[in-house]
Order: structure tokens, then sequence, then C-alpha cells
């Protein structure tokens, strides 16, 4: 079930809300246990035959950790259900690419194991590995089984995060008065809309626009210039609305019973710097690879050298959790790069101004989605090709008509057939929605800093649009984090 689907928004939320509100005038547990049947069905929605998957790894890692903290070697059984619970996000993930990487080396055609991803595992094994840890460390207090499968099982994060961490959630639900509070019920309200606003009537509208490009070279076929930036630029902005649009759709679910979620996107693509772009994009997976892989892996403590390794290990890494495919080790290994550049660069001493800094910081994001997009490596070529105008340059004759001077760089075309509908129109209508994109990316806060009067202007800015796109587009657009 999606987030932005009628069934959810005019279904399932209503009696999830009533139903938990009702339940909650009895005492906080049945309350709880109402949300958490509610998670349970919305989990199933798609595919009831993981439900077992998620409950059985739900009552696993709890039993788990009662034992670990009766034991005289807690060690040991730490280590057993890190090695259960990334051995079955393994299995599930990544015995495809590894079949296949290892068939493509012998020379073999390739393997086919048929395994099909459960929806969320990334994330809800990541929650439980947090579990794990930092119970071993004594950092989170002890909690009822009831607790922990909401944390765990919270229909708000289940499928795409934000990846929270225990201490911060678990009290949450442990201290919950079982009661709905109109203030949150309003407040909440106004995020989910708004992050509504964000995926419905921005992300979805330039998919159209980024989907055409990285299609065509996913299907061996040549970018020319144009196609192929408006293609980058378009995913650019599509993944951060789409992905903060979804963060700020759970923050808001959550606000609604009661729940404070942390931020996880803060204007990433104002950052300076590569280093300040990652304290601002998708926060919480930034702070798990930080403080449950970089730093156990040695940090900075071991000197430069190491740090360096230990960068690019993280991020490779934080590539691969994203997908099972060479493309997103590229990407994460890139980040990585542009981490170890970045901290040379400021041994020099030497600072760029903001805007300049702000410009390359950009570009190099943007230049690394393209792997992260592409699916493969070959598309990544053609992609790199077509962004270089190795391909030709092109224009619609429309469009030189009325510029004249631009025939002596581009070569006149009736449509160009991979960007947008491929309709003599679409460089104007995609130079329009690409404007006012990048516009709201880069001209202003994101929607948690704005005044209560800004926030009400955005809402009523996209509530009809929103309206329109949930009753009267062809189809629900996944989310983009759903396939991780």
């Amino acid at each position: 079930m999606l987030f932005n689907t009628p069934a959810f928004i005019l279904v399932f939320l209503p009696l999830t809300i009533l139903g938990f509100a009702v339940a909650g005038r009895w005492n906080r547990r049945a309350a709880l246990l109402v949300l958490l049947l509610a998670s349970l069905v919305f989990y199933a929605w798609w595919r009831p035959i993981f439900l077992p998957l998620l409950v059985g790894s739900i009552i696993t890692n709890y039993g788990l950790v009662r034992v670990m903290r009766r034991s005289a070697h807690p060690r040991g059984w730490l280590i057993a259900g890190l090695i259960g619970n990334l051995g079955l996000l393994g299995w599930f993930k990544y015995a495809g690419l590894l079949a296949n990487t290892g068939a493509a080396l012998l020379g073999h055609g390739p393997v086919h194991l048929d395994i099909i991803l459960p929806l969320g595992i990334s994330f809800f094994t990541f929650q439980q590995v947090m579990f794990l840890v930092d119970s071993y460390r004594g950092e989170v207090p002890r909690c009822g089984m009831l607790d922990y499968a909401c944390f765990v099982g919270f229909f708000a994060h289940l499928i795409a995060g934000p990846i929270v961490r225990p201490g911060d959630i678990i009290p949450q639900f442990a201290e919950h008065d079982g009661r709905v509070h109109q203030a949150n019920l309003v407040a909440g309200a106004e995020i989910f809309l708004l992050g509504l606003a964000k995926k419905l009537v921005l992300a979805d509208s330039l998919a159209r626009f980024a989907d055409p490009g990285f299609g065509a070279a996913m299907a061996g076929h040549p970018l020319t210039l144009v196609e192929a930036w408006f293609a980058l630029l378009a995913y650019g902005a599509q993944i951060y609305f789409d992905f903060s649009g979804y963060s700020d759709m759970a923050i808001g679910l959550a606000r609604m019973v009661g729940i404070a979620f942390p931020l996880n996107f803060r204007s990433p693509y104002q950052a300076r710097d590569i280093s300040d772009f990652w304290r601002r994009w998708n926060i919480t997976l930034s702070m798990f690879l930080r403080d449950y892989l970089y730093i156990p892996l040695g940090g900075n403590r071991a000197g430069e050298g190491r740090r360096n390794v230990n960068l690019l290990i993280t991020m490779l890494l934080g590539g691969l959790w994203h997908g099972a495919a060479w493309s997103f080790a590229l990407w994460g290994g890139l980040h990585g790069l542009y981490l170890i550049i970045h901290h040379q660069w400021r041994r020099t001493g030497w600072r760029l101004h903001r805007w300049l800094a702000q410009s390359v910081t950009m570009l190099a994001v943007l230049l690394a989605w393209v792997p992260f997009r592409a699916g493969s490596l070959a598309s990544c070529t053609i992609m790199a090709r077509g962004l270089v105008g190795r391909d030709g340059v092109a224009l619609p004759m429309m469009l030189l008509k009325a510029f004249p001077a631009l025939h002596a760089i581009a070569t006149p075309v009736a449509v160009l057939p991979y960007l947008g509908a491929a309709r003599t129109l679409s460089v104007v209508q995609g130079g329009a929605l690409l404007a006012l994109a990048w516009a709201i990316i880069l001209l202003t806060r994101d929607v948690h800093s704005l005044s209560l009067r800004g926030r009400n202007a955005a809402l009523i800015a996209g509530f009809a649009f929103s309206l329109q796109a949930l009753f009267f587009a062809p189809f629900a657009r996944p989310f983009i984090y759903f396939q991780f």
C-alpha cells in the first residue's frame, strides 16, 4: 500500500486513527495493539507471504536481546544476531548479484535465482541491528514486546524509513498515553499533506522528464546533450522531492498519533561542501553509517590514510545498501572519493566563494546520480557521452526559428525523442518545470523551517494539484526508495 493512493488516504489512515483513538479510551496497550495490527495489514497488503518474515524477525530479535542481557557472554549473542539479520538481508537482496557476478567471471550466462525482495527489508533490518547494538551497549532501556514491535513495525516508517534510533522512539511508545491529541493530529496532517504535494505535484511530474532519457540509455540508445541534461536535472530534483516528500509524510503520520520522528532532509542541495550535503541528505541513514559502520571501523582515529579507507568502505557499502547492482556501489564510491577530496582540500586552507562552493557540490552530486539511476555501467557510459555532447547537440526546429543564433551549435530536429513526451513543446514545458523545481530547491527553506504562514501558503498552493493527481493520475507511481 502506498501513502500516495486514495485507498491509504481515504480508507486505511482514517480507520487506523479512529481505531487508535477508540482503543486509547480503554488503555494505552489497546491503542498500541491497534496500531501494530494496522501496520501488519499495511505491510501484508503487497505480498502477505512476507508477513511471517517480518513478524518472525521482530520476535527473534526481541528474544535475542532478552537472552543477551541475561547472558554472561553477551558479545556472542550480539554477533549471532548481527549474522542472522545481515545474512537474511544478504540472501534476499544480494544473492542474485553475487551469483551473476561469479557466473560472469567464469564466463557463464546469467543466473536466475527468482528471489523476490521483501518490501522494506533493508530498513527494518537496520532498525533491528541498531536495537541489538544499542542494547549491547546499554543505551536502550528495557521495553515490552508490544513497544518493540511498534518501534520496528510502525507503518509510518516500515517500508522506506526514516531509520530511527531505538533509544529515541521506544520510550515514546512506552510512555504513550494512548490518546490522539488535536494539536498533534492537525500538525501531522499538515506535514503529511505538504509531503504529498512534493510527491504528486513535483516528483511525479519531474519523472516524466527523467524516465525517457534514462530509459533510452538503458535500452542502448544515444542521447544528445540537451536530452541527457534534461534527464539528469529532472532526476536530481525528482529524487529530492520524492524522498523528502516521503519523509515528510512519514513524520506527519507519526505526529498524528503522538510520535516524534527526526528530521530527515534539510535543504541538501544548498550544501556548500560534500560533508555538509551528507549532514542534510537522508540524515538518519547518514547517522547510521557514521555510528554503526564508520566509527566501528576506526573512524579517523588511526591516521589520515586509514580514515580515507574507512570513508571509502562506508560509502561503498552505503551505496550497495541502496540496491543490488554494481552501479550503486559506483555511486557510493564516488561519494567516498568526494569526501576524501574534500578532507584534502580543507587541509590547504583555501576556501571558495559560497556560491561557487555550492555549485561545485551540486554538480558533483548530480553527476553521481548517473550511476544511481542508470541501472548498469553500460547505461552510465551512454549518459556520460550525452552529458558532454559526444552524441551531438540537437534542438527542435521551432526553437531554432525563434532563436536563429542557436543554429551555430545545434542541429535542427522535429522533436527530441527522449525528452519528455517527445513533443515540439516538450523543451519549453520541461524547461519551465525544471526552473520551478530548482528555484524551490535552491531558494526556499525546507518545510520544517517555514513559518506557519509559509507552510499554509505552500499547503494552499499544492492542495488542488495534489487532489487532481491523487484521483486522476493514470497510476500511483511508487516512491523511489520503496525499491531499496
